[in-house]
């Protein structure tokens, strides 16, 4: 990675400005946290600044208040579960930059930690206002950003407030720089991509950009049925972008011209209507009945392509064959999911429905990396310039 990193920089002792994802889902009835993987995720970086007697001050957003106050979406029970994980207290302020904000932070001994409020709550986070960037930094001597989730947002606590003061990466935006990095610009061959998802229009610059990276490709979930009626299957009533029948054909061609192996469903668990419980069937994807739509591959598609995927060295995967989040058709994900867990090959996992996926099953800790970027690491990997990365100094 060519940008400096909180090891590159003198921390001792002074205030440091951490931007984190802490946008964790939250039940809205308990207050409970339902998954702390994002919070885990920053320790490093965290424990490591605590270590060097700086003053650790947290930003972060939870949820979209759209610039208001909403109080479901304080923060407060996140400084908590923090400060159970630090087992120390994290203070939480009422607000972002006012005076309770000021107050916590001055509170703040070396080796401390607390919380600003939900930065999302002041309406100049996402327009990346000078002004609340300004504020932001006045609270600190250095800027460390550790949400690569955020990265590719241009807001004021992602990429503004690094005018201000000197601006590194945490551990685990290092993490994600360098092993996403890794898969598009310098991978071990042979390499792989899988990439499923509802549409191919919310993935068509990754497939153009990977096609160029990769020998092979593996194409599943909704997005599946749009090339295949390209190739002239009748899907029956499954989910098609016929705006995108071109485009699929673009990329079933291109891969030709690339000789990359191009890897579509043969088989496919079709249901009677789209409900988790709905009647299903296994059938050739020739056979798919008129009234039916396909929620998941068949066994036969998984044996094809964990053959393709047989001696690749590494694989990068977006996006769940099925509809995984549904038991009766997350059965192909799965199997390849356990499958990419024994293969030896340096698996990298991006796309929120995939990493719960893979985490719902325990198998998270059995990949290279498990990305917590959602839409930013959808975005590295189009090879897009990520304004929470390029404010960063370089090395």
């Amino acid at each position: 990675m060519n940008k400096k990193t909180v090891r590159d920089i003198d921390v001792d002792g002074k205030r440091v400005l951490v931007r984190v994802d802490f946008n964790v889902p939250i039940d809205k009835a308990t207050g409970r946290i339902l998954d702390d993987t994002r919070i885990r995720a920053a320790l490093p970086t965290i424990t490591y600044l605590r270590e060097h007697k700086a003053r650790a001050v947290l930003v972060s957003h939870l949820g979209r208040p759209d610039g208001k106050v909403v109080e479901s979406a304080r923060l407060t029970p996140v400084a908590a579960r923090l400060g159970e994980l630090l087992g120390a207290a994290v203070p939480c302020a009422t607000d972002v930059v006012g005076p309770s904000a000021q107050a916590t932070v001055d509170a703040l001994a070396p080796g401390g930690v607390c919380m600003l409020e939900n930065v999302r709550f002041e309406p100049g986070e996402e327009k990346d206002d000078p002004a609340l960037a300004k504020q932001l930094a006045a609270f600190a001597d250095i800027y460390v950003n550790d949400a690569f989730g955020t990265a590719h947002r241009a807001h004021a606590s992602t990429a503004g407030v690094a005018a201000h003061l000197p601006a590194v990466a945490g551990f685990l935006m290092e993490k994600e720089i360098d092993y996403l990095g890794r898969v598009v610009t310098n991978p071990e061959p042979p390499v792989a991509a899988i990439i499923g998802g509802a549409k191919i229009s919310s993935k068509i610059a990754v497939l153009q950009h990977l096609l160029s990276k990769v020998s092979v490709l593996l194409i599943g979930g909704g997005m599946a049925s749009t090339f295949l009626k390209a190739k002239g299957v009748d899907v029956g009533a499954s989910l098609v972008e016929d705006d995108q029948l071109a485009t699929a054909r673009d990329v079933i061609a291109e891969a030709q011209r690339r000789n990359v192996t191009l890897g579509l469903p043969a088989d496919a668990v079709v249901a009677d209507r789209f409900e988790e419980g709905a009647k299903s069937k296994t059938v050739d994807v020739s056979a798919v009945p008129a009234a039916w739509m396909i929620l998941d591959v068949g066994p036969k598609t998984v044996a094809d392509y964990e053959a393709k995927l047989a001696g690749v060295k590494t694989v990068v995967w977006n996006g769940p064959l099925g509809v995984a989040e549904w038991e009766a058709f997350a059965h192909g994900s799965h199997a390849i999911a356990r499958f990419l867990a024994a293969s030896g090959a340096t698996v990298v996992i991006g796309g929120g429905e995939t990493v719960a996926m893979v985490q719902d099953l325990g198998l998270a800790e059995k990949y290279a990396h498990v990305s917590t970027g959602g839409g930013a690491s959808l975005e590295f990997l189009e090879g897009r310039t990520l304004p929470g990365v390029a404010a960063l100094l370089d090395r």
